[in-house]
């Protein structure tokens, strides 16, 4: 995986909370520490985000973007 985005933070997923069309993404980047994105429900479908996962929150300007490989 190649970004232009100079942030990408890998950790674990803690949380997914669906609404019904957005989901709130945690992921824990270091002990105590996570990141919270919103996201479509679809997009936590096609990526297999779960507990326990590993995924990146990837940070450009004032988004948060979650990627796996």
């Amino acid at each position: 995986m190649k970004l232009s985005a100079r942030n990408v933070l890998k950790g674990k997923v803690v949380s997914v909370e669906k609404g019904a069309t957005t989901a709130h993404v945690k992921i824990e980047i270091a002990s105590g520490q996570t990141v919270t994105s919103a996201i479509t429900n679809e997009s936590v479908d096609t990526l297999g985000l779960k507990v326990g996962s590993e995924a990146y929150a990837v940070i450009k300007s004032s988004d948060v973007i979650i990627a796996v490989d």
